[in-house]
């Protein structure tokens, strides 16, 4: 038994010392790896894709023809009537909804306003009015005619056209066809200087008496200073 005491109470030996680091060997008795250098970040012309070659342009396809809208029915069947009855006396500048142009020479107009007005229901000039045409050396006027006594024609329009030469402007006066235009082919004789034969009044009534310039409607005249 004593000699198991003494055993425990003998010290436990010290623990060894962690062996000493290895010291590292001489430089000049061993070559140091060389690191491979870094390989180099792709450039951004590599990264992206070269563009694809640029397509020829194909030839501009010519501009398609517009085409002209039918024209309303009851519209054409007005027009058609007119040319039935005159033939090429009679020429159709265009056809829309609730408008018709017609064009006559000056020597059929009264006829032809006489037949509007007493076969096709139009009965009455809302207006009268010109236009000059100074390349053409032409005038031309408009008679606008509508209808009270038709209800279908209430919101129609037709416009009978006529010209005449501009430096020798005549046309008969349709004031024995429609008493209305009386003072509208007045204005458009003083404005555009057009002479209405049969009108019992030729003669200014917006432009001052002592007017002596020419009628200031036509494309070359310029107010004084300008």
């Amino acid at each position: 038994m004593s000699s198991d005491k003494e055993e425990q109470k003998k010290p436990a030996p010290p623990a060894k010392p962690a062996p000493a680091a290895a010291k590292p060997e001489d430089s000049n008795a061993t070559t140091k790896p060389v690191p491979k250098p870094a390989a180099a970040p792709p450039s951004p012309a590599a990264a992206k894709p070269a563009p694809a070659a640029a397509k020829p342009a194909a030839a501009a396809a010519p501009p398609a023809a517009k085409k002209e809208p039918e024209p309303p029915a009851f519209e054409k069947g007005i027009a058609q009537q007119l040319v039935t009855r005159f033939g090429n006396a009679v020429k159709v500048l265009y056809i829309r909804p609730l408008r018709i142009k017609v064009q006559v020479e000056p020597g059929n107009l009264i006829e032809v306003a006489s037949y509007i007005r007493d076969n096709m229901g139009f009965d009455h000039a809302e207006c009268a009015s010109g236009t000059d045409y100074p390349k053409d050396s032409q005038i031309e006027v408009n008679y606008h005619l509508g209808s009270y006594t038709r209800d279908d024609l209430l919101a129609h329009v037709l416009v009978l056209a006529t010209r005449t030469n501009r430096d020798d402007a005549h046309i008969p006066s349709l004031i024995n066809v429609f008493k209305s235009v009386e003072y509208h082919e007045r204005e458009t004789f003083e404005m555009l200087g057009v002479y209405f034969d049969g009108h019992p009044r030729n003669e200014r009534f917006l432009l001052p008496e002592d007017w002596a310039d020419i009628p200031p409607l036509r494309k070359e005249f310029r107010i004084k200073g300008r």
